[in-house]
């Protein structure tokens, strides 16, 4: 067996590897041929040039882009002028569903001439009369009532020739009475009397705090105290203290001597 020379047998492997890579690329060409015909490329083979198949390629693409942009705006246009036509004219709405609008906000002083100011008084009428009249019927009726059912606390018909002893007035002039014990009858009838009525009478404006508070009330609350306490002790001395002759009695050893 002879052997073969170093640079033969590296000539052979030369040859061999050029006739493999001659037979791929024939099999790549054959494979990017049938791909080219399922694209829509004429079957002319190489007879046309491929810049030319480049500008058929570039041109049918722009016509199948007009085409379709055309199909999709024509039914948008058509579809714009159904909107324009049959939408009812658009309504002016804002937040919340309000179909007004607030352009500014003007203070009532600017168009209004207040000529009186607020004042935390009422008038007498109908504020004051109206309780007031109200009340009078309720005690009316309660009046009207109790005269029905409980009969007045009424004496024995008066003898001319018998006078009572001790003859009393009625309680509510008892006081009266017995300031005529004490004083002459001008200063006891009139003087006295008087100067309470007139003291009365000038309580409001001697004392014109508006407050409704008894604290911030002192000198009306204690005007009124001491001309109700003046009154109601004279009213039970004369009532309870004051016997035959009209003297003064113990009522807890001369017993009373006062009747309704």
């Amino acid at each position: 067996m002879t052997e073969i020379p170093e640079h033969l047998r590296k000539r052979a492997e030369a040859a061999r590897q050029k006739a493999a890579e001659k037979k791929a690329a024939e099999a790549g060409a054959e494979s990017a041929a049938p791909e080219a015909s399922a694209a829509g490329e004429p079957a002319g083979g190489g007879k046309i040039p491929a810049h030319l198949l480049e500008r058929s390629r570039a041109a049918k693409a722009r016509t199948a882009g007009t085409g379709a942009a055309a199909e999709a705006g024509a039914p948008t246009a058509a579809a714009a002028a159904a909107v324009a036509t049959a939408a009812p004219p658009p309504a002016a709405t804002g937040p919340g569903g309000h179909t007004q609008r607030l352009l500014t906000v003007v203070k009532a002083g600017s168009i209004q001439d207040v000529k009186a100011t607020p004042q935390d008084k009422v008038h007498v009428w109908p504020h004051l009369l109206a309780v007031e009249f109200v009340a009078a019927l309720a005690i009316t009726a309660f009046t009207l009532l109790f005269s029905i059912f409980v009969d007045a606390p009424l004496l024995e018909l008066a003898n001319v020739n018998q006078t009572p002893n001790p003859s009393k007035a009625p309680w509510y002039f008892l006081g009266l009475q017995e300031l005529l014990t004490m004083f002459h009858p001008m200063v006891a009838g009139v003087t006295i009397p008087g100067m309470g009525i007139f003291l009365l009478i000038l309580a409001p404006f001697m004392d014109r705090n508006p407050s409704n508070k008894p604290e911030d009330r002192k000198f009306a609350i204690s005007l009124f105290t001491v001309q109700m306490m003046f009154w109601a002790v004279l009213v039970i001395i004369g009532s309870f203290f004051r016997g035959p002759g009209f003297n003064f009695v113990a009522p807890w050893t001369e017993g009373l001597h006062f009747e309704l």
